[in-house]
């Protein structure tokens, strides 16, 4: 029986005006579907005039000027209604969805399209659940002692994987396919027991557990006699589901 790693996986990543995920838009996004390891990638790519000023640090980044988005992009409703039915119809088609980050990605998904469309993500999976594989929550379980950044980059040397444009979407969904392929491979003792939407289910608890990790450490820090936590419950994996009165 084949592998997780070794199987039918898809890839989405992201370019946006920023970090913030309830206030920053998505301006390119790509999925990336390989059928087998080593076989050729299907690729989709999407370009969105994201209707926002674009910072010169997020074009620095990325490349992608106001100018070219005006001239070239897509209008954000549609463009992010066939983004949320391309990906639900990987999840029917049962292919683990690879998203370095997933919360980011995802929730950013989820806000555009409740700006643009008054839907939410969950909307188009039919009530079912998602079968995400974060290669950021895979490493740091399965290789947590290791001293570093878990960077997209990082991972991809230290996993020898070939990197090709850092902050292109659909280099990055290629390289974070390729990153999970290789963790699986190298790390096939502890995974190939393992089912992908198995996985999922353990990567919600590896990743708050990841989170609360550090929040501990700050609350030790600024009070070492015990009090008030400061730090923020951890976010939700693989998506956001609540929605700030800011991002409404």
């Amino acid at each position: 029986m084949t592998s997780w790693y070794e199987g039918p996986l898809a890839a989405f990543g992201t370019e946006t005006t920023g970090v913030d995920v309830e206030e920053d838009r998505i301006v390119s996004a790509s999925l990336v579907v390989q059928e087998a390891a080593g076989a050729e990638l299907q690729v989709t790519r999407w370009v969105i005039d994201p209707g926002v000023p674009v910072p010169a640090e997020a074009t620095a980044l990325h490349g992608l000027t106001e100018d070219f988005l005006h001239r070239n992009g897509r209008w954000p409703a549609p463009a992010t209604e066939e983004i949320a039915r391309a990906l639900a119809a990987q999840h029917a088609a049962g292919r683990p969805l690879v998203i370095m980050d997933a919360p980011f990605g995802l929730t950013m998904l989820d806000r555009e399209l409740r700006r643009h469309r008054a839907s939410s993500f969950a909307r188009y999976l039919e009530r079912t659940l998602l079968c995400v594989l974060d290669p950021r929550v895979l490493d740091r379980h399965l290789d947590r002692y290791r001293k570093g950044r878990r960077t997209l980059t990082d991972l991809c040397a230290q996993y020898g994987v070939a990197r090709g444009e850092a902050h292109e979407a659909t280099s990055d969904a290629t390289a974070a396919l390729d990153v999970v392929r290789a963790v699986g491979r190298r790390f096939a003792l502890r995974m190939e027991r393992l089912t992908a939407p198995e996985l999922h289910t353990l990567q919600a608890v590896w990743h708050a557990a990841q989170v609360r990790g550090p929040q501990a450490r700050a609350r030790r820090a600024w009070f070492p006699l015990g009090g008030t936590a400061v730090a923020s419950d951890p976010a939700d994996w693989p998506l956001r589901d609540e929605l700030p009165l800011a991002a409404a």
